[in-house]
Protein backbone atom coordinates (compact mmCIF):
# COMPACT_ATOMS: atom_id res chain seq x y z
CA UNK A 1 0.00 0.00 0.00
CA UNK A 2 1.27 3.50 -1.05
CA UNK A 3 1.80 5.77 2.21
CA UNK A 4 0.05 8.82 2.06
CA UNK A 5 2.57 12.05 1.76
CA UNK A 6 3.27 14.18 4.10
CA UNK A 7 1.24 17.44 4.87
CA UNK A 8 2.92 20.35 3.59
CA UNK A 9 5.53 22.02 6.02
CA UNK A 10 2.87 25.39 5.62
CA UNK A 11 -0.35 23.03 7.49
CA UNK A 12 2.18 22.00 10.21
CA UNK A 13 4.05 24.82 11.04
CA UNK A 14 1.12 25.97 14.09
CA UNK A 15 1.84 22.75 15.40
CA UNK A 16 5.85 23.18 15.54
CA UNK A 17 5.77 26.24 16.62
CA UNK A 18 3.22 25.08 19.67
CA UNK A 19 5.61 22.35 20.39
CA UNK A 20 8.60 24.97 20.48
CA UNK A 21 6.83 27.20 23.05
CA UNK A 22 5.42 24.07 25.53
CA UNK A 23 8.87 23.23 25.49
CA UNK A 24 10.27 26.45 26.39
CA UNK A 25 7.87 27.43 28.87
CA UNK A 26 8.59 24.11 30.39
CA UNK A 27 12.09 25.13 30.72
CA UNK A 28 11.60 28.01 32.01
CA UNK A 29 9.88 26.61 34.80
CA UNK A 30 12.55 24.00 35.39
CA UNK A 31 15.33 25.67 35.51
CA UNK A 32 16.50 27.08 39.05
CA UNK A 33 16.21 31.38 39.26
CA UNK A 34 19.40 32.52 39.89
CA UNK A 35 19.82 34.65 43.16
CA UNK A 36 22.07 37.56 42.68
CA UNK A 37 23.42 37.74 46.57
CA UNK A 38 26.38 37.56 48.13
CA UNK A 39 25.39 33.99 49.72
CA UNK A 40 25.19 32.52 46.12
CA UNK A 41 28.91 34.25 44.97
CA UNK A 42 30.46 33.03 47.83
CA UNK A 43 29.56 29.11 47.21
CA UNK A 44 33.43 28.76 46.07
CA UNK A 45 33.85 29.95 49.49
CA UNK A 46 31.43 27.43 51.63
CA UNK A 47 32.51 24.53 49.32
CA UNK A 48 35.40 24.32 51.87
CA UNK A 49 34.60 26.43 54.53
CA UNK A 50 31.26 24.40 55.18
CA UNK A 51 27.70 25.89 55.24
CA UNK A 52 27.63 29.68 55.86
CA UNK A 53 30.87 29.30 56.64
CA UNK A 54 30.78 27.19 59.87
CA UNK A 55 34.02 25.31 59.25
CA UNK A 56 34.31 22.23 57.15
CA UNK A 57 34.43 18.74 59.06
CA UNK A 58 38.00 17.93 58.23
CA UNK A 59 39.43 19.99 60.91
CA UNK A 60 41.59 22.28 58.74
CA UNK A 61 39.40 24.85 56.68
CA UNK A 62 38.28 27.11 59.96
CA UNK A 63 34.88 28.68 60.51
CA UNK A 64 34.22 31.90 58.87
CA UNK A 65 30.65 32.93 59.94
CA UNK A 66 30.95 35.26 63.04
CA UNK A 67 34.73 36.32 62.94
CA UNK A 68 35.60 40.15 63.15
CA UNK A 69 34.84 41.34 59.59
CA UNK A 70 38.34 43.57 59.70
CA UNK A 71 40.03 40.25 61.07
CA UNK A 72 38.28 38.34 57.42
CA UNK A 73 39.34 41.84 55.46
CA UNK A 74 43.29 41.30 56.35
CA UNK A 75 43.54 37.62 55.97
CA UNK A 76 41.80 37.95 52.12
CA UNK A 77 44.70 40.99 51.58
CA UNK A 78 46.79 38.66 52.70
CA UNK A 79 46.18 36.07 51.09
CA UNK A 80 46.04 37.99 47.64
CA UNK A 81 49.43 40.01 48.63
CA UNK A 82 51.33 36.73 49.45
CA UNK A 83 51.70 37.52 53.17
CA UNK A 84 49.85 34.10 53.57
CA UNK A 85 50.20 31.26 51.25
CA UNK A 86 47.90 28.82 50.08
CA UNK A 87 47.29 28.38 45.87
CA UNK A 88 44.14 28.04 46.04
CA UNK A 89 42.76 30.23 48.28
CA UNK A 90 45.27 32.79 46.58
CA UNK A 91 44.12 31.87 43.21
CA UNK A 92 39.89 32.70 44.30
CA UNK A 93 41.08 36.12 45.33
CA UNK A 94 43.60 37.52 43.26
CA UNK A 95 41.15 39.25 40.67
CA UNK A 96 38.84 40.86 42.91
CA UNK A 97 39.27 44.35 44.76
CA UNK A 98 40.05 45.63 47.98
CA UNK A 99 36.47 46.69 47.93
CA UNK A 100 34.76 43.55 46.76
CA UNK A 101 36.98 41.16 49.55
CA UNK A 102 35.58 43.96 52.25
CA UNK A 103 31.72 43.16 51.23
CA UNK A 104 32.71 39.16 51.55
CA UNK A 105 34.61 40.02 54.83
CA UNK A 106 30.72 41.88 55.82
CA UNK A 107 28.85 39.51 55.00
CA UNK A 108 30.42 35.96 56.77
CA UNK A 109 30.75 38.42 59.64
CA UNK A 110 27.39 39.31 59.79
CA UNK A 111 25.98 35.39 60.09
CA UNK A 112 25.21 34.08 63.19
CA UNK A 113 25.18 30.25 63.25
CA UNK A 114 25.75 27.96 66.00
CA UNK A 115 28.94 26.47 66.73
CA UNK A 116 29.17 22.72 67.48
CA UNK A 117 30.33 20.91 70.69
CA UNK A 118 34.07 20.34 71.08
CA UNK A 119 36.27 17.91 70.87
CA UNK A 120 37.90 16.31 73.81
CA UNK A 121 41.39 16.43 73.92
CA UNK A 122 43.53 13.59 73.57
CA UNK A 123 46.71 14.82 76.15
CA UNK A 124 47.43 14.48 78.95
CA UNK A 125 45.70 16.69 82.23
CA UNK A 126 49.13 17.85 82.83
CA UNK A 127 49.17 19.69 78.73
CA UNK A 128 45.96 21.19 79.16
CA UNK A 129 46.78 22.72 82.33
CA UNK A 130 49.79 24.39 80.41
CA UNK A 131 48.02 25.23 77.39
CA UNK A 132 45.43 26.96 80.09
CA UNK A 133 48.05 28.92 81.85
CA UNK A 134 49.24 29.77 78.39
CA UNK A 135 45.76 31.08 77.19
CA UNK A 136 44.85 32.99 80.34
CA UNK A 137 48.44 33.95 81.99
CA UNK A 138 50.75 33.66 79.74
CA UNK A 139 54.90 33.20 80.52
CA UNK A 140 55.97 36.15 81.95
CA UNK A 141 59.87 34.70 81.71
CA UNK A 142 59.76 33.99 78.55
CA UNK A 143 57.59 37.01 77.65
CA UNK A 144 54.73 35.53 75.73
CA UNK A 145 51.48 37.22 76.39
CA UNK A 146 48.12 35.41 77.59
CA UNK A 147 46.17 34.62 74.43
CA UNK A 148 43.35 36.85 76.68
CA UNK A 149 45.48 39.68 76.67
CA UNK A 150 44.28 40.26 72.30
CA UNK A 151 42.22 37.77 71.94
CA UNK A 152 39.46 39.48 74.92
CA UNK A 153 39.14 37.54 78.15
CA UNK A 154 36.01 35.48 77.08
CA UNK A 155 38.88 34.34 73.77
CA UNK A 156 35.69 35.50 71.28
CA UNK A 157 38.24 38.22 69.80
CA UNK A 158 37.86 41.75 69.83
CA UNK A 159 36.13 44.06 66.94
CA UNK A 160 36.68 45.00 64.19
CA UNK A 161 40.56 43.32 63.45
CA UNK A 162 41.20 40.14 66.42
CA UNK A 163 39.69 36.87 65.67
CA UNK A 164 38.26 34.26 68.68
CA UNK A 165 40.55 31.31 69.94
CA UNK A 166 37.42 29.11 70.77
CA UNK A 167 36.02 27.02 68.34
CA UNK A 168 38.70 26.10 65.91
CA UNK A 169 40.24 22.94 65.10
CA UNK A 170 42.91 21.56 66.98
CA UNK A 171 44.78 20.90 63.41
CA UNK A 172 44.19 24.78 62.30
CA UNK A 173 45.24 26.11 65.69
CA UNK A 174 48.42 23.83 65.31
CA UNK A 175 49.05 24.32 61.28
CA UNK A 176 48.96 28.53 62.00
CA UNK A 177 51.28 28.70 64.91
CA UNK A 178 53.61 26.55 63.07
CA UNK A 179 53.19 28.94 60.02
CA UNK A 180 54.48 31.83 61.86
CA UNK A 181 56.96 30.04 63.24
CA UNK A 182 57.89 29.09 59.83
CA UNK A 183 56.91 32.51 58.07
CA UNK A 184 54.59 31.27 55.86
CA UNK A 185 52.03 33.12 57.35
CA UNK A 186 52.76 37.34 57.78
CA UNK A 187 50.84 40.10 58.78
CA UNK A 188 51.61 43.73 58.36
CA UNK A 189 54.44 44.98 60.54
CA UNK A 190 54.70 44.79 63.19
CA UNK A 191 53.79 41.41 63.45
CA UNK A 192 52.83 40.73 66.91
CA UNK A 193 51.46 36.96 66.58
CA UNK A 194 54.98 36.08 64.45
CA UNK A 195 56.49 37.38 67.25
CA UNK A 196 54.91 35.64 69.85
CA UNK A 197 54.85 32.11 68.42
CA UNK A 198 58.66 32.87 67.64
CA UNK A 199 59.10 32.18 71.51
CA UNK A 200 56.89 29.21 71.91
CA UNK A 201 58.45 25.94 72.15
CA UNK A 202 56.64 22.76 70.11
CA UNK A 203 55.22 21.54 73.47
CA UNK A 204 53.83 25.24 74.23
CA UNK A 205 51.71 25.13 70.43
CA UNK A 206 50.28 21.45 71.57
CA UNK A 207 49.56 22.85 74.64
CA UNK A 208 47.32 25.83 73.89
CA UNK A 209 45.75 24.21 70.56
CA UNK A 210 44.65 20.96 72.90
CA UNK A 211 43.18 23.54 75.59
CA UNK A 212 41.81 26.22 73.45
CA UNK A 213 40.15 23.22 70.81
CA UNK A 214 38.74 21.74 73.97
CA UNK A 215 36.34 24.63 75.40
CA UNK A 216 33.12 25.31 74.68
CA UNK A 217 32.13 28.60 72.82
CA UNK A 218 30.07 31.45 75.04
CA UNK A 219 26.42 32.12 73.59
CA UNK A 220 26.65 34.52 72.49
CA UNK A 221 29.78 34.32 71.06
CA UNK A 222 30.09 37.87 70.08
CA UNK A 223 33.54 39.42 69.65
CA UNK A 224 34.35 42.26 72.40
CA UNK A 225 34.11 45.90 72.07
CA UNK A 226 37.56 46.56 72.95
CA UNK A 227 40.97 45.25 73.87
CA UNK A 228 40.94 44.33 77.30
CA UNK A 229 43.68 46.41 80.33
CA UNK A 230 46.86 44.72 80.29
CA UNK A 231 48.21 43.34 83.10
CA UNK A 232 50.42 45.55 85.33
CA UNK A 233 53.91 45.89 84.50
CA UNK A 234 52.90 43.23 81.28
CA UNK A 235 54.55 43.90 78.52
CA UNK A 236 52.17 46.16 75.17
CA UNK A 237 51.92 44.58 71.60
CA UNK A 238 51.55 46.24 68.52
CA UNK A 239 49.59 44.97 65.51
CA UNK A 240 50.11 46.15 62.24
CA UNK A 241 46.61 45.61 60.16
CA UNK A 242 45.78 47.19 56.57
CA UNK A 243 45.40 50.78 57.65
CA UNK A 244 46.85 52.35 54.18
CA UNK A 245 44.40 49.97 52.42
CA UNK A 246 41.18 50.84 54.32
CA UNK A 247 42.03 54.86 54.00
CA UNK A 248 42.83 54.71 50.56
CA UNK A 249 39.34 52.78 49.73
CA UNK A 250 37.28 55.17 52.44
CA UNK A 251 36.17 51.95 53.94
CA UNK A 252 36.10 51.17 57.88
CA UNK A 253 35.40 46.98 58.69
Amino acid sequence: MAKSPAPPLTSRLPCLLATLALSLCTAAHAAPKFEDSMAQRTLACTACHGEQGRAAPDGYYPRLAGKPAGYLYHQLLNFRDGRRHYGLMTRMVDPLSDAYLLEIARHFSSLEVPYPAPQPADVTATVLQRGEALARHGDAQRRIPACVQCHGSALTGVAPDIPGLLGLPRDYLNAQLGAWQTKQRRAHAPDCMAQIAGRMGADDVTAVAAWLSSQPVPDPAKPAAALPAPPPGGETWRCGSAPAVQAAQGVKP
